[in-house]
C-alpha cells in the first residue's frame, strides 16, 4: 500500500508541473537513482527527488546528511552526488546536429563524480565544472571532486 502512495505522490508533483511555467522548458536529463534526503530546487519550487524527474538548466541540486543521486543528462553525461552537496546546472546546450554544444555545472559543496558524455567527447572545451576556487576544464574523461565548506 505504502508504495501505491508513494507512486501517487509522485503523479501529482508531474501533475503540478504540467500547469506551471517550468514545465514549458524542455528537460536536459532526469535523476536515475536516489537515497535519502534529496531534492530539486526548481522553478521556484522545491521537489522531493524522485527517478524520472526532469532536470531542467538552472535546476539547483541538493542532497542531505545521507543524501545521495544519480543524474542523467540527455547526451549520457552522468553525474553522482553525495552527501551534503548542492550542484546548480547552469548551463545546457546539447543540439549536435546544429554544432551547439555546451555544459556548465557549479559544484557549491559536497562531493561529485563526474562522468562525460557526448558534449566532452565532440567539443571539450565546451564543458565546464565550476567550484568556489576554480574552475575543472572536462577533456573527455572521468574523475570525482570535492569542494569542502
Amino acid at each position: 500500500m505504502a508504495v501505491w502512495l508513494r507512486s501517487l505522490r509522485y503523479a501529482a508533483i508531474l501533475l503540478a508541473f504540467t500547469t506551471s511555467a517550468y514545465a514549458e522548458s524542455d528537460p536536459i536529463g532526469y535523476v536515475k537513482t536516489h537515497a535519502g534526503a534529496a531534492f530539486v530546487d526548481a522553478g521556484g519550487e522545491t521537489l522531493e527527488a524522485f527517478p524520472g524527474l526532469a532536470l531542467r538548466e538552472g535546476d539547483v541540486i541538493r542532497t542531505g546528511d545521507d543524501g545521495r543521486l544519480g543524474l542523467t543528462l540527455l547526451d549520457n553525461t552522468v553525474m553522482s552526488v553525495g552527501p551534503n552537496a548542492e550542484l546548480v546546472v547552469e548551463e545546457y546546450l546539447f543540439r549536435p546536429g546544429e554544432g551547439e554544444l555546451g555544459l556548465g555545472v557549479r559544484l557549491l559543496r559536497g562531493t561529485m563524480q563526474f562522468i562525460s558524455g557526448v558534449i566532452a567527447k565532440l567539443r571539450p572545451e565546451a564543458v565546464k565544472v565550476r567550484t568556489t576556487t576554480g574552475t575543472i576544464g572536462v577533456r573527455g574523461t572521468r574523475f570525482l571532486v570535492k569542494v569542502e565548506d
